[in-house]
């Protein structure tokens, strides 16, 4: 079965039917920058050039950077702040003419690699940590996913996580990819304390780039680097009607 998944993002939304048995791409993903500002019509109205690049007219599951729940978007971190209280699949919808189902967006990349990635079949208390502009997690317990827990916004020294040691923080303060890792080291130790997970993925945008800082990071967890890469979300998307 083949349905859209798209990956709303802080700087980019990307798609791609995608065969959700197999959990692959059918196709080449199309990738349009995130509009500036991201008010819910700019972004409805970006959704809507996508849809139409692959002239779809099926079902359509999208991971948003968000709390989300019942379609309602309650926070907004990395996006415009008018998102907040919308009703996001009547807007989609009523914008593209689509059947929309929305995740959190780090709960989408998380589903996909517990089904098809360095999570797979691994029954423990797992954490997917997506690291880009911001900085996403996803919790699952016996393969079950926690939605929406968004621990990028745990405090560290008086501030958000996510704006301590985003990858979005390495580019912008043009930090060494080993002082870099010492501020994220921290926080996945901050990880530990609290949840004792049985393995943490990294995933997100510096996930491609693991073998530049993996080898600074001591924890007591077993680290993966995620196998789906900048395609978990969108496969992640697309499977979404299986949790939520």
């Amino acid at each position: 079965m083949e349905i859209l998944g798209i990956d709303i993002g802080g700087s980019g939304i990307k798609g791609a039917p995608v065969d959700i048995e197999a959990g692959k791409l059918t196709v080449e993903r199309k990738r349009i920058p995130t509009p500036v500002p991201s008010t819910p019509i700019k972004v409805a109205e970006t959704l809507k050039e996508l849809i139409d690049h692959f002239d779809w007219a099926g079902p359509v599951g999208c991971g948003f950077p968000a709390v989300v729940h019942d379609g309602n978007i309650f926070t907004a971190s990395n996006i415009d702040k008018n998102w907040i209280g919308t009703d996001a699949v009547r807007l989609f919808k009523k914008t593209t003419g689509c059947e929309f189902s929305i995740i959190n967006d780090a709960d989408a990349a998380g589903v996909a690699e517990m089904e098809f990635g360095a999570g797979k079949d691994h029954r423990g208390v797992v954490f997917i940590i997506t690291v880009g502009t911001g900085i996403g997690t996803a919790l699952f317990s016996k393969r079950k996913l926690v939605p929406n827990t968004e621990l990028g916004h745990l405090m560290m020294y008086g501030m958000i996580a996510e704006r301590y040691m985003s990858d979005a923080v390495r580019k912008n303060e043009d930090l060494s990819w080993k002082k870099w890792s010492k501020r994220f080291n921290e926080y996945l130790n901050e990880i530990e304390r609290l949840f004792w997970p049985d393995l943490i993925i990294i995933g997100g945008g510096a996930s491609k780039k693991h073998s530049k800082f993996f080898h600074y990071l001591d924890t007591k967890t077993k680290i993966a680097a995620a196998h789906l890469r900048n395609e978990a979300g969108m496969i992640g998307a697309a499977m979404a009607t299986k949790y939520i």
